[in-house]
């Protein structure tokens, strides 16, 4: 006997074929999508700047007339404060010797530069003018993977353009011009492209959670943008300071490999180590007693891997303080003390 199979229908869940169904759930989805990105673009919008950037180029070759030949170039900002600090970043503004910038209201004003940070590729400027509207910083620790992201800047001229994504990633690290990595980067896939550079990578509440820094080419959807949260620190230290401090122990090294009987012998956590290829005469390794040829696998009580293990760890809070420095000499551990100098002092 041949059974016969009954179908139940579930109201809550729309019958195949049945396209209006599907259709209006669609609509109600692409809808609210649109009013988010629309709403989040008309809150940040106005914060949103173009910054004209002018100077001259190393070399400084003349014309005939025997001026230096300008080039010019442009990046993104926002206002972040009432007062007219400016969060963009450092290689947008990077040697400039004049800035302008240009509000979303056809305003424009001559800036300065306060301060940049070329390690987090951050910067700030600043201009003079009322009715500024500042955009609202969030927290990125709070921004999960997958959440919608909205980017805003200003694409090779073209002002206020808005972009839309997701949260590709997070807690990339990203090398800068400078050669330090960039921690706690967020990686997204909102298009951005030359101009977008230090513009605001907003959250779907109209906050602003990074700092729109860097685009892969040829790569489709890689572009990274720098936590909030490492701007407003670094951004607060170069409204005080107009720079920010860290230390150099003034060696040139490279990382490399460790033999495994060492790793064993002195029970190390990683196989690596930094070896030191040169010493900067009177530099703070020098004075401390370090030698070409050493390995250095600590510092601060920490263990160094990489070079990168090292730069975080010399911070402002290390400068003229007496640290310890362990290294491997000839496979014996030895362990020096060392006064960190700060960066600008060995430019």
């Amino acid at each position: 006997m041949r059974k016969s199979l009954r179908v139940v229908s579930n109201p809550g869940i729309p019958r195949i074929g049945s396209t209006a169904s599907i259709g209006d759930r669609d609509d109600e989805l692409l809808d609210a999508y649109s009013a988010t990105v629309t709403a989040v673009a008309e809150r940040v919008s106005p914060s949103v700047v173009n910054i004209e950037v002018t100077h001259v180029p190393e070399n400084r070759r003349s014309t005939p007339a025997g001026r230096f030949r300008e080039l010019r170039g442009s990046g993104s900002g926002f206002v972040f404060t009432p007062d007219g600090f400016i969060l963009t970043n450092s290689h947008v503004v990077h040697r400039a010797s004049h800035l302008r910038v240009a509000l979303a209201d056809g305003r424009t004003f001559d800036a300065r530069l306060i301060g940049e940070d070329p390690d987090t590729d951050l910067a700030v400027i600043r201009i003079h003018a009322e009715g500024l509207v500042p955009a609202v910083l969030g927290d990125s620790k709070s921004i999960r993977v997958g959440q919608l992201v909205v980017a805003i800047g200003n694409p090779y001229g073209f002002q206020c353009t808005v972009t839309a994504g997701v949260v590709s990633a997070l807690g990339r690290s990203l090398r800068s011009q400078s050669g330090r990595l960039i921690d706690d980067v967020i990686q997204t896939d909102a298009a951005l492209n030359p101009g977008n550079s230090g513009g605001p990578l907003v959250s779907s509440r109209g906050e602003v959670i990074g700092v729109n820094t860097a685009v892969i080419f040829p790569a489709q959807g890689l572009c990274f943008a720098t936590a909030i949260n490492t701007a407003k620190h670094v951004a607060g230290l170069l409204i005080r300071h107009g720079m920010i401090r860290r230390g150099h122990l003034g060696l040139a090294g490279q990382n490399v490999s460790l033999p495994r009987r060492h790793v064993l012998q002195h029970n190390l956590r990683a196989p690596s180590a930094v070896l030191v290829v040169s010493l900067v005469g009177g530099g703070p390794a020098e004075r401390g007693g370090v030698r070409e040829g050493d390995l250095i696998i600590g510092y601060a009580g920490q263990p160094v891997a990489s070079i990168d293990d090292l730069h975080k760890l010399l911070t402002e809070e290390q400068l003229g303080a007496k640290t310890e420095l362990v290294v491997l000499r000839g496979g014996e551990k030895v362990s020096l003390e060392i006064v960190p100098a700060e960066s600008a002092t060995l430019k």
